[in-house]
């Protein structure tokens, strides 16, 4: 089954409400890595750009960038649409996260409009990997620190466990 139609068929189950998505962030609220905000502070003080490109729900994870440092409007991820009552309206298939091979185009977005010539990717999943594309990302750093998943670890150009590695690798 296509991401897409994943998504779809998840809000099936049980539509989101606004008023919800308080109660479910506290319930299941996203664990930084120790040592990911000074990473970022220290990317962006050294006038590297930072983005967060994400399969999950930009809702729930503006709160965490603004907590690592990443500005909300670097963030590319899913947008959850409500109705004037806050009931589930859609979802925004807009975003390149919406659909398969939605990292790689949102890399090449963020890639082509800020005139990079580089773009370094790091995450944990296929989909991460899946971003280093022609266009997309020139390189991809695989984060262990988390879970160790070896196939994309093996399709990685480098993997590392801990964020002083990716520290000393971007700057």
């Amino acid at each position: 089954m296509r991401v897409e139609a994943l998504a779809v068929e998840r809000r099936r189950e049980v539509p989101p409400q606004r008023h919800m998505l308080g109660v479910v962030m506290a319930m299941h609220a996203f664990p930084i890595m120790p040592g990911m905000r000074e990473l970022v502070v220290k990317l962006l003080t050294s006038g590297k750009q930072v983005f967060l490109v994400s399969g999950g729900f930009r809702q729930m994870i503006a709160p965490v960038a603004n907590e690592i440092g990443v500005p909300v409007n670097k963030i590319y991820a899913n947008n959850i649409m409500f109705d004037e009552e806050g009931k589930y309206a859609g979802f925004d298939d807009t975003e390149p996260t919406s659909r398969s091979g939605g990292k790689a185009e949102a890399v090449k977005r963020i890639k082509a409009s800020n005139g990079f010539q580089t773009v370094v990717m790091v995450g944990d999943g296929m989909t991460d990997l899946e971003a280093r594309v022609e266009g997309g990302a020139d390189a991809f750093i695989c984060f262990t620190g988390v879970v160790r998943r070896d196939a994309v670890a093996e399709g990685a150009d480098l993997a590392v466990g801990e964020m002083a590695q990716i520290m000393d690798l971007l700057l």
